[in-house]
């Protein structure tokens, strides 16, 4: 379908099916799917294990948290070993953003996630979603995926709401949830994923038959 490198970049709230229907798009469209694949490869630039860099993807480190991690307590006279090094939140977010970037440039893809919307909004094929729905339908997606109490799913709907929020705030110095960022948005809990997978569709080829390739 795409003859140079074509990107559709997802934003999402937690529960609104971002990765589910970035998954089926991907295929659908016989292009790459990125989304623990950048925490990986970022891993492997940073040299650190991949774990120590899940806990932290899409979230802004707390500043106390931060200093924490670079300066432990040692009492006085107390051998010190060498310094193990910890990537900083601007670490993380460069190493992911030089991913997306030279993904962008190579390949054609779909990206979860972590600001690209903001990132490739230069980049000359580029079509950007955001997917959204109110707190009760995410939730109950949300308790069935992690097996979680209802409580619990809201509990961790709202953080990831927030950490999001911070996280591009902080790196792009966007609003995540102005709607003037995307190309489209869709509630999900009012559309069904099915159809929020055709409204994706038809507004992939609508962009890209404005587009040059």
């Amino acid at each position: 379908m795409f003859k140079s490198p074509s990107v559709i970049t997802i934003s999402r709230q937690l529960g609104s099916g971002g990765a589910y229907l970035g998954q089926l798009l991907a295929e659908q469209l016989g292009i790459l799917y990125l989304d623990r694949e950048i925490v990986i490869e970022a891993a492997k630039q940073l040299q650190v294990l991949e774990e120590d860099l899940e806990h932290r993807d899409e979230k802004k480190t707390s500043f106390w948290q931060s200093v924490l991690q670079l300066s432990a307590y040692n009492p006085p006279d107390m051998y010190t070993p060498p310094e193990i090094y910890i990537p900083s939140d601007q670490d993380l977010y460069k190493a992911e953003s030089h991913i997306i970037r030279k993904v962008a440039q190579e390949h054609s893809a779909v990206i979860i996630g972590r600001g690209g919307s903001c990132l490739l909004r230069d980049h000359p094929r580029h079509f950007s979603v955001f997917l959204h729905a109110d707190l009760p339908f995410r939730q109950q997606r949300v308790e069935k995926l992690y097996n979680l109490s209802t409580s619990e799913a809201k509990k961790f709907v709202e953080k990831s709401d927030r950490e999001r929020g911070q996280y591009l705030q902080t790196f792009a110095g966007r609003d995540w949830n102005d709607a003037r960022l995307y190309h489209l948005a869709i509630d999900t809990g009012v559309v069904g994923l099915e159809q929020a997978k055709e409204l994706i569709l038809a507004g992939i080829q609508s962009h890209f038959e404005s587009v040059p390739d």
